[in-house]
């Protein structure tokens, strides 16, 4: 479930990389604010108090769980390798420890994962 609503795991991706980024100021999604990153021209409109919250149900398997994180760390790591090729026409990767960090102040990765809860029943 993401926002509210049932939806398949291969359509997780998009909707993670849509609520961080907030591209269109969508009021239902993360707020942007305005801070100041240098190397990436200076005054920029991120959503930096953003936090998807990973909850699972207790009868998920490992193997699901697992789908699910690497789809949430996928999103991060492909708007990351966007901004850089956006910026430096290379991956996030390939960039220097300075680069790397304005990237990641621009796209803070903030998970957090909550207490399993028995969605399924019993």
């Amino acid at each position: 479930m993401a926002a509210g609503e049932y939806i398949q795991v291969k359509d997780l991706k998009p909707k993670v990389k849509e609520f961080i980024e907030n591209p269109y100021n969508d009021e239902k999604l993360p707020e942007k604010h305005e801070i100041e990153i240098p190397l990436l021209g200076g005054k920029v409109m991120v959503t930096q108090n953003h936090v998807i919250s990973l909850q699972n149900d207790r009868g998920s398997s490992y193997e699901a769980y697992m789908e699910v994180q690497n789809e949430l760390v996928a999103a991060y790591n492909e708007l990351r390798n966007e901004l850089a090729q956006e910026n430096w026409q290379k991956n996030y990767d390939a960039l220097d420890e300075p680069m790397q960090r304005a990237i990641r102040d621009y796209y803070p990765q903030k998970i957090s994962e909550a207490e399993p809860k028995n969605y399924g029943g019993s």
